[in-house]
């Protein structure tokens, strides 16, 4: 997950919140102090600067999630972008337990089990979650959940939303634009873990289980930047032997995104089938499905062909 966020980049912290409002908390010889534990309930979000993680180790639920919220002795995040700004009012899932002494702070993660951190307060948003067992410190910024800027965080992950469901069906394509071959694609998959740049195409039928899926072709994926529209993207698929598919991609709403294909002129849409919640284990590459309610297994690619277009199917790997 920190490859994951490694691609908001060090301008997120200058551009994400630039017009949020940031309550100072007086802990300092300029007020009476206060508890860690008030000082945990004085933002509604802790949004993990991922980006400025020091040590080489890592915690695995704060490695996934982009957002905390320390609830009363309820540990909360945001782990997923679909739903993200209205899940859970907008603080996320349950995620475990928590309490706060004498500036340590111990975590029971619903997966990973136990974990202490010492707390360093930074300033008066910012704290260090220092911890010894991987000697690896993580550096929270506190925000009100009203001026956080859910869509900026959104949109500049899209590549990792694509990966949150087993796989996205065709539902639409427009009757205007030409003939091409991406006229025959009917699911696409982009897959967590890797490289984190994996998709698999398959021109499969009204498949309605996405683990039954025959996937025909695998190859990297890339999303671009649009400049001066933060909510179009784009999106290439490298074929490989054939010429890229190049998009422009728009989301529609959490479950569908549109792909416009400017050499054809064609518009598909596309559904998410197959939501996959992220709770991170260590083991299971964080994903957990709300269906099968069991850990997926990493997936492995499958052979290139030297025609993944004709009828030849190839053996998976």
């Amino acid at each position: 997950m920190k490859t994951l966020k490694l691609l908001l980049g060090f301008a997120l912290s200058a551009t994400l919140f630039t017009s949020c409002y940031s309550e100072e908390i007086n802990i300092n010889d300029n007020g009476p102090a206060i508890s860690l534990n008030q000082l945990l309930n004085s933002y509604d979000l802790w949004y993990v600067d991922i980006n400025s993680t020091q040590g080489y180790g890592e915690t695995p639920f704060l490695q996934i999630a982009f957002t905390l919220t320390f609830d009363n002795g309820r540990l909360l995040a945001n782990n997923n972008l679909v739903g993200f700004g209205s899940q859970g009012g907008g603080y996320g899932v349950e995620i475990g337990v928590y309490d706060a002494y004498d500036m340590i702070l111990d975590v029971d993660h619903v997966i990973d089990g136990f974990d202490s951190f010492d707390v360093y307060q930074i300033d008066n948003n910012t704290i260090e979650l220092y911890n010894p067992y991987n000697d690896t410190s993580y550096f929270l910024d506190g925000y009100q959940r009203s001026t956080f800027d859910y869509d900026f965080v959104f949109y500049d992950n899209i590549h990792y939303f694509l990966q949150e469901y087993e796989a996205w069906e065709k539902t639409y394509t427009s009757n205007f634009g030409a003939l091409n071959e991406f006229d025959n694609e009917n699911y696409l998959q982009f897959l967590s873990g890797g490289n984190d740049s994996t998709f698999r195409s398959s021109q499969d039928v009204n498949v309605s289980n996405p683990n039954n899926i025959y996937w025909d072709y695998t190859g990297v994926y890339g999303v671009g930047e649009v400049s001066g529209n933060s909510y179009l993207k784009t999106l290439t698929l490298d074929y490989d032997f054939f010429d890229n598919e190049f998009f422009e991609l728009t989301v529609i709403d959490d479950s569908t995104v549109e792909l416009y294909h400017p050499n054809s002129g064609t518009v598909y849409e596309f559904r998410g089938r197959g939501y996959i919640q992220y709770y991170r284990s260590s083991d299971t590459q964080g994903k957990l499905t709300i269906k099968e309610d069991e850990p997926k297994k990493r997936k492995q690619k499958t052979d290139k062909v030297d025609n993944p277009r004709d009828n030849t199917r190839n053996t998976q790997g």
